[in-house]
């Protein structure tokens, strides 16, 4: 989850980029001069591994020959670094399986096989996109899981189906021709990437999480809404307690513990639950030890065009998202992404995301929080995180490691939730901090677009006189809110005058009486 780097540049954003996109959101468009003749574009030095034990290769020495990227180390070290990676996109990737299993209303077996076949076909994209085949797989140390971008319109497809049995196979029918459509359009999406601006994907992320929220606090309060006890104090104060665990991890370890504080907040979580009866292990009792992700086993794909339609606009978020960490991952391994290279990259999305509904799989994509755990750790080797992709199929096919999750009472998941899903929307504000919102044309677009994309959350009733076709589009505030914010910025920053000059300063966002000063009045337009 998802959430993610943004980097490109146009008309309405001339701020520069970050200059090391250790973390989501980062990065920027990778130089194509020499390392040796532009010394700051790496800051690590070209034989760093006496100095840093955990870098590539044995310390004191690099191996010659073959990039870092494309390296193999040695087994144990192998095996290590990839449950590393697993760790740190665990919860991230059983997060939008548990939403949606718990809207369609499966039971805690039917929960722990769609919890499965996500860590399956999650370790299937993640092969897809480390190794490759053919001009599939952009060959970089990138983790793919289920996105996030995703789990709103899927809310709104659940939500509008009458006959929930009916809600997978619809949604498993839309991701198959929106990953269809991605994969033929991969080689021209990256030419197209300049409507996609930072004011626009800044916009989407943030409307990602603040979507996601309302989900965290339901879980919060119960796992029953029509129980007598949902919202109780015990409920609630476990949800607390879970967050309270998360942020003292996040506030006082370091490196690896700190990567994955939301894993250890919902094993104390479920631990500290246990006292109180709302833990139930039975899920695990009931699980076999080994089993195969049957093919559709929800019922066979249905195509419904408004399904469809929404979709195929998360694709093209999920695209945008998978560009800028392929630019960012890029800098970050000092193997620039070029055009070959992400479109390589987006067809292993696509083809993943097309393949991953035949084993009961949602929409892939690549899991920023791994580019900062690569960051982190300096072992940049693909093979690596094909590894911790070898770890996810292997849990796929393991019924009984998939339950674990069941387990963890949906308080302890509402607490670190918040922090899950709120860290999305914070992504998304710290993109839009580099989104130009010194001009008030980028004001405006991001001002409409969130009014448009919170209708769903503040107003739910808001479209009941639509159609429920049209409904299943409108009632995803992702959707409406990226539709909004390509369109306002095709208005304001490419057509016409626009794309020719400067938007002007904002204006709106003064006390009364403040003026514009003389300096920043008077400076010159950027040259385009």
């Amino acid at each position: 989850m998802a959430a993610t780097p943004r980097s490109h540049n146009d008309a309405g954003n001339q701020n520069p980029a970050p200059e090391t996109p250790t973390a989501p959101p980062g990065g920027k468009h990778p130089t194509d001069k020499d390392p040796a003749e532009n010394p700051t574009a790496d800051n690590t030095p070209a034989d760093n591994t006496a100095e840093n034990p955990t870098a590539d290769g044995p310390p004191g020495k690099r191996p010659t020959g073959k990039h870092p990227v494309d390296e193999t180390l040695p087994p144990v070290r192998m095996l290590t670094s990839g449950l590393q990676h697993v760790a740190a996109m665990y919860a991230g990737v059983v997060a939008p399986p548990l939403i949606v299993g718990a809207a369609v209303g499966l039971s805690a077996t039917e929960l722990t096989f769609l919890t499965g076949a996500s860590l399956f076909t999650a370790g299937l994209a993640t092969f897809l996109q480390t190794l490759g085949v053919w001009k599939i797989g952009a060959r970089l140390p990138f983790v793919n899981g289920v996105t996030f971008a995703g789990v709103a319109p899927m809310l709104a497809i659940v939500d509008t189906t009458e006959n929930k049995a009916d809600a997978l196979p619809v949604i498993f029918g839309a991701i198959i021709v929106a990953g269809a459509l991605g994969f033929l359009a991969a080689p021209w999406f990256s030419k197209l990437v300049r409507f996609f601006p930072p004011v626009v994907t800044g916009t989407v992320i943030t409307l990602i999480g603040v979507s996601l929220l309302p989900v965290a606090f339901g879980w919060a309060q119960g796992p029953n809404p029509a129980a007598d006890d949902y919202g109780s104090t015990t409920y609630l104060t476990l949800a607390a307690v879970t967050l309270v665990v998360v942020l003292l991890l996040r506030r006082f370890t370091r490196g690896f513990v700190k990567q994955i504080a939301v894993l250890i907040g919902l094993v104390l979580g479920t631990l500290i639950a246990i006292p109180f009866g709302v833990t139930d292990f039975s899920p695990v009792a009931e699980a076999d030890l080994i089993g195969f992700p049957t093919p559709f086993h929800f019922g066979a794909p249905q195509f419904a065009l408004a399904a469809i339609i929404s979709m195929c606009v998360v694709m093209l978020v999920s695209m945008t998202e998978s560009t800028a960490d392929m630019l960012a991952l890029g800098e970050i391994v000092d193997k620039p992404a070029d055009e070959r290279t992400i479109a390589g990259g987006l067809r292993a999305d696509t083809l993943g995301s097309a393949i991953s509904p035949l084993f009961n799989g949602f929409m892939c994509s690549a899991f920023a929080q791994n580019i900062g755990l690569v960051a982190m750790t300096r072992i940049r080797s693909r093979f690596v995180v094909a590894t911790g992709g070898g770890f996810l199929v292997l849990m796929g096919l393991c019924p009984m490691a998939a339950s674990l999750i069941a387990v963890v009472p949906r308080p302890v998941l509402g607490g670190a939730g918040v922090v899950l899903f709120g860290s999305v929307a914070a992504s998304g504000i710290q993109t839009l901090v580099r989104a130009g919102l010194e001009k008030d044309n980028n004001v405006l677009i991001v001002a409409v677009s969130l009014a448009v994309g919170i209708i769903p959350i503040t107003a739910p009733e808001f479209y009941h006189a639509f159609p429920e076709t049209a409904k299943i589009i409108l009632d995803s505030g992702i959707s409406t809110g990226c539709v909004a914010a390509v369109l306002l910025n095709l208005v304001f920053n490419h057509m016409g005058a626009a794309a020719r000059r400067e938007s002007d300063d904002v204006t709106a966002p003064m006390e009364p009486g403040d003026e514009i000063s003389e300096t920043r009045a008077s400076k010159p337009a950027p040259v385009h």
